[in-house]
């Protein structure tokens, strides 16, 4: 296994295209680990805390709309 310098002079020496493919990648799967810790912390409870600020604002009457 390549380390993380033999992978970056790799990646440095892609031709445009290629590095365009593996941008593309590599962001699409930062995406998912992104929407996985997301509905982690959404099961575990951890973002219920904007529910209830929602639920606040609204109450109050100063919830804006989008």
């Amino acid at each position: 296994m390549a380390n993380v310098d033999d992978i970056k002079a790799a990646i440095e020496a892609l031709p445009e295209p290629d590095f365009a493919i593996l941008r593309h990648w590599f962001s699409e799967k930062d995406w998912e680990k992104w929407d996985r810790e997301l509905e982690s912390d959404s099961q575990a409870g951890r973002l219920d805390f904007l529910v209830q600020e929602a639920l606040d604002e609204r109450k109050q009457g100063s919830l804006r709309e989008l």
